[in-house]
């Protein structure tokens, strides 16, 4: 499980950057994962309870943003929403799509004491 690392690097991020303005509580993490991405949100959600543990985060909400996928057809050139890495042109069913959004995965703002 991935994302077990993935939470506690994130917690590491989010405490140096407490740290960095002298908080000594996080209460709240807000974070960006695409749908592409390959993390599975809910094991974000878990983790993050057990890694928070024992941290500035001990305590903290999580919210998550779902972002959905976009790419752009090199064929057509239209924009299509994806589900899937191997998703095709809603427009001319062509494979040839550039991802535009949908494979990030970042920490977007956190509320700090």
């Amino acid at each position: 499980m991935h994302e077990l690392s993935l939470t506690q690097g994130l917690i590491e991020i989010a405490e140096e950057h407490a740290r960095r303005e002298n908080a000594t509580v996080i209460t709240s993490v807000t974070m960006e994962i695409g749908t592409l991405s390959g993390v599975m949100p809910e094991a974000v959600e878990f983790a993050f309870e057990a890694c928070s543990q024992g941290t500035l985060a001990d305590g903290a909400t999580l919210e998550i943003r779902r972002i959905p996928a976009l790419g752009r057809c090199h064929a057509c050139g239209k924009e299509s929403a994806m589900e899937s890495l191997y998703d095709s042109c809603t427009s001319c069913n062509s494979f040839a799509l550039e991802i535009l959004k949908g494979q990030e995965m970042a920490l977007i703002e956190m509320e700090i004491d």
